[in-house]
C-alpha cells in the first residue's frame, strides 16, 4: 500500500503536465514557448530553494546544474522545437517513447533489471498514445524528429542520473527540485533572449496562467516527480509518462470541445492499461522500500521550521 501511495502521488506530476497545452493556448501569449519555459522553471526554483533554506555544497553545485539542464534546461527548448517542427501527435509519440530510454539507461547505470513485461509495457504505452494523438495528415520533419528524440533522451538521462546520484545527506526533495529548476531556468534565459527577444507584455490572464504553471504545473509537479524518483525505481517513475498526453486529450475533450473518436478511446484504454501493467511488472522485480526510501514516506512540510521534514 505504501508503494501504491507513492506511485499515485508521483503520477500527479505527468497528469499535471497534461494541462500545459490547454493553459498555454487559453491563457498565455502565443509563440513564446521559451519565455514560458523560463517562467515555469526559474520562479518555481527560486521559491522552492527559499522554502527549503538549503543551497548546494561542494560537488552538488555542478551536479545540480547537470541535472537541471538534462531535466529542464535542455528538455524544454528541445521539446518546444519538436512541437513547432512536427504535428503535435508526432511530437507526443516521440515523448511517449521516453520510457524506453530510461529502461535502457537504468539497466546500464543503475543495474535495474528490465523484464520483458516492462519493455512491452513501455512499447504498448507508446502505441496507445499514438492511437490517441496521431492523425492521417501527420508528417515528419528531420529537425523536429531529432529534437524530439534528443528531448526524450535528455529527460530520460536526467531521470536516471537523478536516481543514480541521489541527494546529499540531510537534503530533501524540495531543495533538490529547487536547485534543478533554478539551474534549468537560468540555462534557458539566454536561449529565449536570442530566439524570442524581449519578454512580451502580460495581461491578467497571462499572470494567472503563469502562476498556475509556476506553482502547480512545475513547482509541485516536479517536486512530486523527483520525490518519486528517490522512492521508486527510475523505470517505475518513467512508465507513468503516458499519463501526460492522455490527460491532455481528456482536457481537450472536456474543456476545449475537442472530439474523441472511437480509435482514440481505444488508444487511451491501451495506454492506461500499459501504464498499470508496467507498474505491476516493475513491482515484481524490485525490492521493498529501503530504510533510506522510508525517509521519503513522510511528505509533510513545516514551513515554519528551519528545514523540511520528510
Amino acid at each position: 500500500m505504501k508503494r501504491l501511495a507513492t506511485v499515485a502521488l508521483t503520477a500527479l506530476a505527468p497528469i499535471s503536465w497534461g494541462s500545459t497545452y490547454a493553459v498555454a493556448t487559453e491563457l498565455l501569449p502565443p509563440d513564446r514557448p521559451l519565455f514560458t519555459g523560463v517562467m515555469r522553471a526559474l520562479p518555481a526554483g527560486l521559491l522552492l530553494t527559499a522554502l527549503a533554506r538549503t543551497l548546494p555544497k561542494g560537488q552538488w553545485w555542478w551536479k545540480s546544474a547537470v541535472l537541471g539542464i538534462l531535466n529542464i534546461g535542455a528538455f524544454f527548448p528541445l521539446l518546444f522545437l519538436s512541437a513547432y517542427r512536427l504535428p503535435g501527435g508526432v511530437a507526443a509519440v516521440l515523448g511517449a517513447a521516453g520510457p524506453l530510454f530510461v529502461v535502457g539507461l537504468a539497466a546500464l547505470l543503475l543495474g535495474e533489471r528490465a523484464s520483458l513485461r516492462t519493455v512491452l509495457a513501455a512499447v504498448v504505452g507508446a502505441f496507445g498514445v499514438s492511437m490517441v494523438v496521431l492523425t492521417a495528415e501527420a508528417g515528419l520533419d528531420a529537425v523536429g524528429v531529432v529534437a524530439g528524440v534528443i528531448s526524450s533522451a535528455s529527460m530520460g538521462a536526467g531521470t536516471v542520473m537523478t536516481k543514480r546520484w541521489g541527494r546529499p545527506e540531510g537534503v530533501g526533495p524540495l531543495a533538490m527540485t529547487g536547485w534543478q529548476l533554478t539551474a534549468g531556468g537560468l540555462f534557458i534565459i539566454p536561449v529565449a533572449a536570442l530566439v524570442e527577444g524581449a519578454p512580451p507584455a502580460l495581461d491578467g490572464k497571462a499572470f494567472l496562467g503563469y502562476g498556475y504553471m509556476m506553482l502547480i504545473n512545475t513547482g509541485i509537479a516536479y517536486w512530486l516527480w523527483f520525490r518519486g524518483i528517490g522512492a521508486l525505481s527510475a523505470t517505475s517513475v518513467t512508465l507513468l509518462g503516458p499519463l501526460s498526453p492522455l490527460t491532455a486529450a481528456v482536457i481537450g475533450w472536456a474543456a476545449l470541445g475537442q472530439a474523441l473518436s472511437p480509435v482514440q478511446l481505444v488508444g487511451m484504454a491501451i495506454a492506461f492499461g500499459a501504464t498499470v501493467a508496467g507498474q505491476l511488472a516493475v513491482a515484481r522485480t524490485t525490492q521493498p522500500f529501503s530504510s533510506a526510501e522510508k525517509n521519503d514516506q513522510n511528505i509533510s512540510i513545516d514551513l515554519t521550521d528551519e528545514r523540511v521534514r520528510r
